[in-house]
């Protein structure tokens, strides 16, 4: 009976550090983020310096749009090329999606022109600046060429 009440009480005692042990490494990890800003920067450094480095090579500005035909549906397939104003050439080339939908990241901070052609329309073209704010969204109409030159002569 001794020996079963001394094995009792041992495991009464040894439980608790078993417990605490098991207890300090989930609260260490999650820790782990907030000292290395501060301690320990050899290995996280290195991660938070690779993904600035990510967050660089990506263009903050995004412009986003949708392409319509002449009856106010979406488009799709339609090509939208993106310059930078008062340069000739294209830096940027898209399709629109089923939905007639495009998005384009591009570097902040310059003038853009937004150019969309299909066959048989004309082409729409809509100037963007992205040193004001994040994003632009555009909203584009397309004409068919034979309706546009009836629409122009009343």
């Amino acid at each position: 009976m001794k020996t079963s009440i001394s094995v009792l009480l041992a495991a009464l005692l040894y439980l608790p550090f078993c417990a605490a042990a098991q207890e300090a490494p989930p609260p260490a990890p999650a820790a782990t983020p907030a000292p290395t800003a501060a301690g320990g920067q050899s290995a996280p450094a290195t991660g938070s310096s690779s993904s600035k480095t990510k967050n660089k090579l990506i263009p903050s500005f995004l412009i986003l749009g949708t392409v319509f035909n002449e009856n106010a549906l979406a488009f799709p397939g339609v090509q939208v090329r993106v310059r930078r104003s008062g340069e000739k050439k294209f830096f940027v080339e898209t399709y629109t999606n089923p939905r007639g939908e495009f998005a384009v990241r591009v570097p902040p901070g310059y003038d853009y022109e937004v150019v969309t052609h299909v066959k048989k329309y004309q082409d729409q073209s809509q100037n963007v600046d992205s040193k004001v704010d994040v994003q632009q969204r555009l909203s584009v109409k397309l004409e068919p060429r034979g309706q546009a030159k009836t629409g122009t002569k009343p």
